[in-house]
C-alpha cells in the first residue's frame, strides 16, 4: 500500500513527523491494529483540501480492504505484502515470451502458453502437461477417424 499522496499533502514540510507517522502506522498494520490506523486518520487534522482528500481516499481504501489487510500474519507466513514481486513476475513470465520482437498470438493460444509458463515457474509443469495430454487422448478416442 502506498501512502505517498497523503505524505506529500500532509507532511511535505516536516520529514521527522512524516517518518514518525509512517513507522507508527506500519507497526499498527503489522500487528493487526487497523482500527487504530483508521481512528488516527479520522482524527488527523488536514493542513489543506489536498491533504483532506488524500486522508479520505486512504481511509476509504483501508476500510474497503480491511479483510485483506492482514499484513503481519501474511508476512510471518512468508507472503510478500507489496505488488512489486507480482509485477516483476508478470514481466518475466508473460512479457518476455509474448512480447518478443515480431511475435504475434491468437488470444486463446497465448493463454495456453501463459498457463504452461506459469506451471513451469511454479513447479507444476509435469502435472499440468500430463493433464493436457490426457485431454488430448480423450478427444482422439471420442472422434475416431
Amino acid at each position: 500500500m502506498c501512502f505517498s499522496s497523503l505524505l506529500l499533502a500532509q507532511f511535505y514540510d516536516d520529514p521527522l513527523k512524516e517518518r514518525e507517522w509512517v513507522e507508527a502506522t506500519k507497526a499498527r498494520l503489522f500487528f493487526g491494529y487497523l482500527d487504530w490506523v483508521l481512528l488516527d486518520l479520522e482524527r488527523m487534522e488536514p493542513r489543506d483540501e489536498e491533504a483532506a482528500e488524500a486522508i479520505r481516499k486512504l481511509r476509504g481504501y483501508l476500510k474497503e480492504n480491511q479483510g485483506r489487510a492482514k499484513y503481519g500474519s501474511l508476512r510471518r507466513r512468508g507472503y510478500p505484502i507489496g505488488s512489486g514481486g507480482i509485477a516483476s513476475a508478470n514481466k518475466f513470465i508473460n512479457h518476455v515470451r509474448l512480447k518478443r520482437s515480431g511475435a504475434w498470438w491468437y488470444a486463446e493460444r497465448a493463454n495456453v502458453m501463459l498457463a504452461l509458463r506459469c506451471a513451469k515457474y511454479n513447479g507444476t509443469f509435469e502435472r499440468v502437461f500430463e493433464r493436457s495430454k490426457q485431454k488430448v487422448r480423450r478427444g482422439w478416442r471420442a472422434h475416431p477417424s
